[in-house]
């Protein structure tokens, strides 16, 4: 791996970038896409389907046959997203928001409602592999937030997202994939139900489609490739490159840079980097264009350029350096928390902000399955008593009609608006 200097701004600045690169031409070939789809329906799908995933069958796979894949799964397997779920679980229900209701003067109150969304999508992306993880990582908040119908799309479904979709709560699940899945759980066909809103990563397909059906259907983020920032002072190297190697397996645009004030251990990551370097798969392809290692002057200044880069995943030494940081998809703190258990045990989500989005949101979650609705209630002593703040915020706004709107009410006191003697939930 390439070792440059903080100092070295422009070189920094390479390995740091988080600007969202648009892909034109795969933006307008998705746009042709999910207007097709939009307009065709299932007979656009399936088109689609045929021609890029390979569809051989339904779009949907019945319910019967998920029980019968899962069932040619090891034990093991089984038993892992089993576990891997309880955990899943255990966090997504502390993330619910709750409702309330509050006073905010005599006579007058504001109610926060939460309410489940009503039918959810995820997509599970296939690329080298299915992967059952996104799946559990998606439908279980949804499931815990209280959705109602949680469908996936998965352009080929092996055992272990069968397995996963059974132990997560999918209501059905359709063998697609691509920006024309995305389209189909946007705008529904005749199969394919329109969703509330689409979560869960994918390729730049998938991205674009996300971002083009937004205007109209719910999504979690966009989600470019994934990036790993490792900031300490400490080792184990080996366990450092490993980090790295990990990250960098998942795609060769993946970005992997580690960030010190230590030189020693700087040289140490790079030649233990080179060391376990697969012969084979994206790692070696990602790692020469996207990683690096940075060795700055202080741990300040490497905290500062963290924040700086608002990575996806973040890993740090100690608990001290975990509080100094504002900007990061999720944080690992120390060499025990291995960044990869998040992807799948922990408890807390791997779909998580990329492309510099974690400056703005972190990661997926349960309440990201819910709308807040806020509800008001007023007597006629509350109404009168901020009248005179409405009435004069409105003529400033040069809104006569909100005013008249307050008076006429407020004018009359023997309205016939009635008057509950006391408000009722």
């Amino acid at each position: 791996m390439r070792i440059v200097e903080s100092t070295n701004r422009r070189a920094v600045s390479e390995l740091l970038s988080a600007t969202r690169i648009r892909d034109r031409v795969t933006e307008t070939r998705a746009s042709e896409i999910v207007e097709r789809v939009r307009k065709g329906g299932d007979a656009a799908l399936v088109k689609y389907a045929r021609e890029l995933d390979g569809l051989k069958g339904g779009l949907e796979v019945p319910r019967a046959q998920w029980a019968a894949q899962a069932k040619t799964l090891s034990p093991a397997v089984r038993a892992a997203i089993k576990r891997a779920a309880a955990s899943i679980r255990t966090v997504a229900k502390a993330q619910v928001p709750r409702g309330w209701r509050k006073t905010v003067g005599a006579g007058i109150s504001v109610e926060q409602r939460v309410i489940p969304l009503s039918r959810v999508g995820c997509y599970v992306p296939a690329g080298r592999y299915p992967l059952p993880s996104s799946l559990l990582m998606t439908a279980i908040p949804a499931r815990a937030a209280g959705v109602p119908e949680v469908i996936a799309c998965c352009p080929r479904p092996d055992a272990a997202v069968f397995a996963a979709a059974l132990e997560a709560g999918v209501d059905r699940l359709f063998q697609v994939g691509g920006a024309h899945a995305v389209a189909a759980m946007a705008y529904g066909t005749r199969t394919v139900a329109r969703v509330d809103k689409i979560v869960g990563p994918g390729n730049r397909w998938v991205s674009a489609a996300k971002s083009l059906v937004s205007a109209d259907c719910g999504i979690d983020f966009y989600a470019g490739p994934t990036e790993i920032l490792i900031v300490t002072a400490t080792g184990p190297a080996d366990a450092i490159a490993a980090d790295l190697i990990a990250q960098a397996e998942h795609d060769p645009d993946a970005r992997a840079v580690f960030i010190t004030w230590n030189r020693r251990l700087a040289d140490e990551v790079a030649r233990q980097v080179a060391a376990q370097m697969p012969s084979t798969g994206p790692a070696l392809q990602s790692l020469e264009r996207h990683g690096g290692i940075i060795v700055c002057r202080t741990m300040s200044e490497a905290l500062g350029l963290a924040n700086e880069a608002a990575s996806e995943h973040l890993v740090v030494g100690t608990d001290a350096m975990a509080r100094r940081v504002w900007n990061a998809g999720a944080v690992f703190v120390g060499a025990w928390t291995a960044q990869v258990a998040g992807d799948y045990a922990i408890g807390s989500n791997h779909v998580l902000p990329t492309a510099g989005a974690a400056r703005f949101r972190g990661g997926l979650n349960a309440a990201d399955f819910v709308k807040l609705v806020s509800v008001q209630r007023m007597t006629r002593s509350g109404l009168q008593r901020i009248a005179g703040t409405v009435t004069t915020l409105a003529r400033a706004e040069g809104l006569e009609g909100h005013a008249r709107s307050i008076e006429v009410r407020v004018s009359d006191p023997g309205s016939r608006i009635p008057d509950p003697a006391r408000f009722k939930p």
